[in-house]
């Protein structure tokens, strides 16, 4: 890529940022005696080290992120820590700046780098939000019975919302674990029966060349990609870095909480995994009144449950925003550079995959 290029593609992150950080924050901006002067003064005086400190936080929880998918990866191919970081993050970058059309990119780039087969990358990456998932459930659950012990504290105005945000919370808790508990049986099946019936199906597809066989090893590839947990240990070591990934997020909520100072100080571990529940349940569904999206939901949080004022509360949500979403750019879009990859290869590349992915299920019907 040329330096003309870099230097328009960093303008082009730059004002994104700083769209979307607008885009995000009007719903803050209209409510009713909002003061956006003194959101800028809370944000202008936030303690630097602690937004330091989150900064360093997220990108060793995007490693534990790389140390999980490194135990998926391991009895399918090489499996290189270093290589699996720099396209986590890469790969996450390109999230942010194509929203979920990118998610596709990082298990293609993964597969390209570790010349692996891009089905059973689409495997491992299933299996991963199926571990993403059965965390968010847990988190959810965790931030229901600590949103009981701060129940009496709620009233008025505040508590209609935060009622709305409990009851989704409880419907998207429980759809998530029924969606897990299908999920484990589904894999169960997979080990046990699935794969060797799956195989004998497709073998007159594989034998008959053409799309058959293609959409035969695309099926075995993500069959082998899913079950890439193969002994207790690897297990264990899945579910502990799922832990302490989660638990680290929780952290960067502490941590981003204090350098606002005042109220949101007295933000504690446990104070934190409820708002990262409420955040996680915001990101999934939409609030009839209230609206939707993981911004609204923590700035909910902090306000209604734990009393912040609306400005050092939307000071906090943009901040938790911009560390836990938008922080990964810094080094995952120079990484994408590097990977020779512009925003249209990155179009091309998403555009490609939905493509196959359509015209597969078109010849799996025909």
């Amino acid at each position: 890529m040329s330096a003309s290029s870099r230097k328009i593609l960093l303008a082009v992150i730059v004002v994104a940022v700083l769209g979307f950080v607008v885009y995000r924050s009007s719903g803050f901006i209209n409510l009713a005696g909002f003061s956006g002067a003194k959101l800028w003064s809370v944000a202008r005086n936030a303690n630097p080290y602690y937004l330091l400190l989150s900064l360093v936080g997220i990108y060793v929880c995007y490693a534990l992120r790389a140390a999980r998918w490194q135990v998926f990866q391991a009895n399918l191919g090489p499996s290189n820590f270093w290589t699996i970081y720099r396209l986590t993050l890469a790969g996450f970058a390109s999230i942010f700046l194509l929203g979920r059309a990118g998610e596709p990119i990082r298990p293609l780039l993964l597969a390209r780098k570790e010349r692996l087969p891009v089905a059973d990358m689409f495997g491992i990456y299933f299996l991963e939000r199926l571990f993403d998932t059965a965390c968010t459930a847990i988190i959810a659950g965790l931030g229901l019975v600590l949103f009981e012990s701060h129940s009496h504290a709620i009233s008025g105005e505040a508590s209609a919302s935060t009622s709305k945000l409990e009851a989704a919370a409880r419907t998207t808790g429980s759809l998530l674990f029924i969606g897990v508990i299908g999920a484990v049986i589904f894999l169960v099946y997979l080990r046990l029966h699935g794969t060797a019936m799956l195989e004998r199906r497709t073998q007159p597809w594989r034998d008959a060349g053409g799309w058959r066989s293609k959409v035969a090893g695309i099926l075995m590839g993500f069959a082998r990609g899913v079950q890439t947990i193969r002994t207790w240990r690897e297990l264990a070591l899945a579910v502990m870095y799922s832990a302490l990934h989660w638990i680290g997020v929780a952290f960067l909520y502490v941590w981003i909480s204090h350098s606002l100072g005042g109220r949101l100080a007295s933000i504690g571990f446990g104070d934190a995994l409820l708002i990262l529940a409420f955040t996680l349940v915001g990101s999934a569904i939409q609030l009839p009144g209230v609206g939707g999206g993981s911004q609204v939901a923590c700035f909910l949080a902090y306000t209604a449950i734990f009393g912040v004022e609306n400005e050092p509360a939307a000071a906090a949500a943009i901040l938790v925003w911009l560390v836990t979403f938008a922080g990964v750019g810094v080094v995952g879009v120079p990484l994408l550079i590097h990977e020779g990859m512009s925003l249209g290869e990155l179009k091309r590349l998403a555009e490609g995959e939905k493509q196959r992915e359509e015209q597969q299920l078109e010849s799996g019907n025909a």
